[in-house]
């Protein structure tokens, strides 16, 4: 297995899931913390999901246009800025309305003395 062929799995650990996952990651923080809504961060995803596949294409001869490959990157890019997003909500949902709701979980809020 060559290191420069568009399936190795190492590529796609380390540029889409480490790197472009990263990215991601951060914008979903940036994006809640200025209160947009969540669907501005799935499709702030798509252009990044396409420089993501450039990058494949310009450093490891990957398929430019391979839908396949795009959708799988933006998917997982998805992925990461909805974990960033919602990590980020809840703590801000928890800390600007401590009268209101308490934290019941890593990625979830509750109103003070619901069960």
């Amino acid at each position: 297995m060559s290191l420069f062929v568009e399936d190795n799995p190492w590529i796609f650990l380390i540029m889409t899931v480490v790197i472009g996952g990263g990215a991601a990651f951060l914008a979903g923080r940036a994006l809640a913390s200025k209160w947009r809504p969540w669907l501005m961060t799935a499709l702030y995803m798509v252009p990044l999901g396409l420089a993501l596949r450039f990058f494949h294409y310009a450093l490891f001869n990957g398929d430019l246009l391979s839908l396949h490959y795009f959708i799988t990157d933006t998917l997982v890019l998805i992925a990461g800025a909805g974990l960033g997003y919602r990590l980020t909500r809840v703590k801000q949902m928890v800390s600007q309305y401590p009268w209101l709701y308490e934290r019941s979980g890593p990625f979830s809020w509750r109103a003070k003395g619901a069960p």
